[in-house]
């Protein structure tokens, strides 16, 4: 069992940044996969970032690219979203999630999701 908390969220212009955090606990953190996804209501989750459970390695949606860095401190549970240069097609609910296997983009392969934060961009 693991229990993902996600904040950082909140409302910006074009342009802006904003640095998302996901705390984890109920497992040790530093085994598992993570991964962070976006959604607005009534559309499907969209894959935005992964890192493998050192750190070394990432994955990225091609239109966060440069612009999005996912991270991870170990000693402290906690993953980030680093998000610069803002667009308002960044909108939406993002959220962190935990898989056990490997790095994926597959929504339906995570295992835990924390409750989502809220991502506003405004033009």
């Amino acid at each position: 069992q693991v229990q993902l908390v996600e904040s950082g969220g909140g409302l910006v212009q074009t342009g802006g940044s904003l640095r998302l955090s996901c705390t984890a606990s109920g497992r040790a953190f530093s085994t598992l996969y993570m991964g962070w996804f976006r959604s607005t209501p009534g559309k499907m989750r969209e894959f935005v970032a992964n890192i493998n459970w050192s750190g070394r390695t990432t994955d990225y949606l091609d239109s966060v690219k440069g612009r999005f860095t996912i991270s991870r401190d170990n000693g402290k549970n906690t993953l980030y979203l680093q998000m610069n240069d803002l667009r308002p097609e960044d909108t939406g609910v993002y959220e962190c999630a935990a898989e056990i296997g490997g790095l994926t983009r597959h929504a339906p392969e995570y295992d835990y999701w924390g409750q989502g934060t809220q991502v506003t961009v405004a033009s």
